[in-house]
């Protein structure tokens, strides 16, 4: 299993919200740059990247973050948040990203995700999967969609795509545990399914639970700002 660090922005600065409340933000660190050096130093490949302020007004906000970070370190990052139009994909490609993941658009304009895959390559988008009590919320996780996660998820498994991201919000950032079980069912139902756990990992032992469960990635933000979780641990556990 890949470990994935997180890093969430609001104001250009690191924060971390409780289930995608935004009155619940806590800043961690003023320089997000520095974080991912510390990530990138440490061997950790890959870094998940959110602009909540994008997520919040519909349009990228914070892309010069992430062209610092690109330009600073050798992080595959995935960015996300905010991400409606052609401009705002290409904006995050240009800036420095490798990956994007797309949410509130794949519910609003699942004909417009088909096409940027067609564009930028499947393997360019991870399809972000929030959902509470089983169905998807979008628009920062402000707002329900009226879709349930597994049909969700089918549409864009049988239209090829393979990468979903999928946060179970009702964990997210409570430090309790991943929803490992749903995690499991989804694997069964689309077995080869690129899946990336995200929400309530608050130590070692919930990532190596994601791991025995076969759970390809994961993404871990929030135990690492409240010091539950050994850094240089994880990577000698899941990177040597």
């Amino acid at each position: 299993m890949l470990p994935i660090p997180a890093i969430d922005l609001i104001d250009g600065k690191c924060v971390r919200l409780t289930k995608g409340d935004y009155a619940s933000k806590t800043t961690y660190r003023d320089d997000p740059v520095e974080v991912a050096r510390e990530f990138a130093d440490l061997g950790f490949p890959r870094l998940h990247l959110v602009d909540l302020d994008g997520a919040r007004a519909g349009h990228v906000v914070n892309h010069r973050v992430l062209e610092r970070i690109a330009s600073a370190t050798n992080l595959c990052i995935d960015f996300g948040g905010g991400l409606k139009t052609n401009e705002d994909l290409h904006a995050a490609f240009e800036s420095g990203a490798q990956m994007v993941t797309l949410g509130s658009i794949a519910v609003r304009e699942p004909e417009r995700i088909v096409e940027w895959g067609r564009r930028y390559g499947q393997q360019q988008i991870i399809i972000g999967a929030d959902a509470l009590h089983g169905a998807i919320r979008i628009s920062g996780w402000e707002q329900e969609s009226g879709l349930k996660l597994i049909d969700f998820i089918k549409h864009y498994y049988d239209q090829g795509f393979r990468r979903v991201l999928c946060t179970d919000i009702s964990r997210d950032g409570m430090l309790q545990g991943p929803a490992t079980t749903l995690y499991k069912q989804l694997l069964q139902q689309f077995p080869d399914l690129l899946l990336i756990a995200s929400g309530g990992v608050s130590g070692m032992h919930d990532l190596e639970t994601l791991a025995q469960a076969a759970i390809p990635e994961a993404v871990f933000g929030k135990a690492i700002y409240e010091g539950r979780i050994d850094l240089p641990s994880v990577a000698k556990r899941f990177l040597c």
